[in-house]
C-alpha cells in the first residue's frame, strides 16, 4: 500500500491529468454549504478552505479571486517521498506558472491558473521525459 519514493521514478512516471472544469479557492464559517462537493478541503483557524467548481461557488454564492485548471499527478507517490514537489514546482517556477500544491493519500494534485493549465501538463510532461531518459 506504501507509494514510490524515488525521485527518478517519481518523475518519470508523473502522467500528468488535467482534469476537467474549473475550479476555485473559498472560504467559509462553519461547515461545507448545501450543494457543494469540495475536492479539497482544509481547517485553518481563519476558517474552512474548500476548493469546489467554480460552477458550485456561483451556485453557492462564494466569493474567490482565483480560478485554477485541477492536474492530478497519476504516479502514487509516498508521503514521505524526498523532491517531487521541489522538481515540479521548480519546473513550473521555470515556465512562470504558479501552483498549488495538494497532497492525497495515493497521488499529488496541483491547481495551476485555468489559463495556463494546458501549459503547465506540457511542462510537466517535458519534466517527465527528461527524467525518463536521466537528464540531470
Amino acid at each position: 500500500m506504501s507509494g514510490e519514493s524515488d525521485l527518478r521514478t517519481l518523475l518519470s512516471g508523473m502522467r500528468p491529468l488535467l482534469r476537467p472544469g474549473r475550479y476555485v479557492f473559498t472560504t467559509v464559517d462553519g461547515g461545507v454549504p448545501e450543494g457543494t462537493a469540495p475536492v479539497v478541503t482544509v481547517a485553518e483557524e481563519e476558517g474552512l478552505t474548500l476548493v469546489v467548481t467554480q460552477e458550485e461557488a456561483d451556485a453557492a454564492g462564494l466569493a474567490y479571486d482565483y480560478v485554477a485548471g485541477w492536474i492530478t499527478l497519476r504516479v502514487h507517490s509516498a508521503l514521505d517521498a524526498v523532491g517531487l514537489t521541489a522538481e515540479v514546482s521548480r519546473a513550473l517556477a521555470g515556465a512562470g506558472l504558479s501552483c498549488n500544491v495538494v497532497a492525497g493519500f495515493h497521488h499529488d494534485h496541483l491547481f495551476v491558473p485555468h489559463e495556463h493549465a494546458e501549459r503547465a501538463v506540457e511542462v510537466l510532461g517535458e519534466l517527465s521525459r527528461g527524467a525518463a531518459r536521466g537528464d540531470d
